[in-house]
């Protein structure tokens, strides 16, 4: 098939022309990822106590949007807190609304039988947020240490005080709530920092 010497100029002259960006969604601008709103649900994963805590980010600000622990007692038998720890996750998943999940990683433990028993509440929590649909990244506890006290090998207390100091909380959480605040802090700054890598994606 023949194309005319007009025709073919029009071709040409198109393809030489300097391509044009595709317009922005909506005629505005990508919103820069530090102006995105993020909201991140923290987990620190225990059978007798499972913290969790939701922050947002937004614009450079930090706030807390609720935090918790799912107590199990001793007397209650280990399935019944599996039930506990997913059903109290849920909750707090449908009331907050968050858009991603940060979990502790995995630690070393010498004891076997806490190994399996600290997976199996790992397990639940992961199932909650993957019901949800959340991407989930875990983070290893010594780098969420270093990220929000910047020392791996702080105490419990010194997270606490500075999970209460960042989010401007009127006392520290109570300490398996704060580790899952600091947890989702560590996200929220590797995420505005992205040479810190401090998560892994599950």
């Amino acid at each position: 098939m023949g194309i005319s010497p007009e025709a073919f100029r029009k071709l040409q002259a198109r393809v030489q022309s300097p391509k044009r960006r595709p317009e922005p969604l909506n005629g505005l601008p990508p919103q820069p990822a530090s102006l995105r709103r993020e909201v991140v649900l923290g987990i620190d994963p225990s059978l007798r106590g499972t913290g969790w805590g939701v922050i947002q980010r937004q614009r450079g600000t930090v706030t807390a949007l609720g935090f918790g622990t799912v107590h199990c007692a001793a007397s209650l038998p280990r399935s019944r807190c599996l039930v506990r720890i997913a059903d109290e996750l849920r909750t707090a998943i449908r009331a907050h609304q968050p858009t991603v999940c940060a979990i502790e990683g995995l630690f070393f433990a010498q004891n076997l039988q806490t190994a399996l028993i600290m997976g199996e509440a790992r397990g639940v929590c992961l199932l909650a947020a993957a019901e949800a649909g959340l991407e989930i990244t875990e983070i290893a506890p010594r780098k969420v240490k270093q990220a929000i006290v910047g020392f791996g090998g702080a105490q419990k207390s010194a997270v606490g005080r500075m999970v209460q100091r960042l989010l401007g909380l009127a006392e520290p959480p109570q300490a398996d709530a704060a580790d899952a605040l600091a947890i989702a802090l560590a996200h929220a700054q590797d995420r505005s920092r992205p040479g810190l890598e401090c998560r892994r994606p599950l």
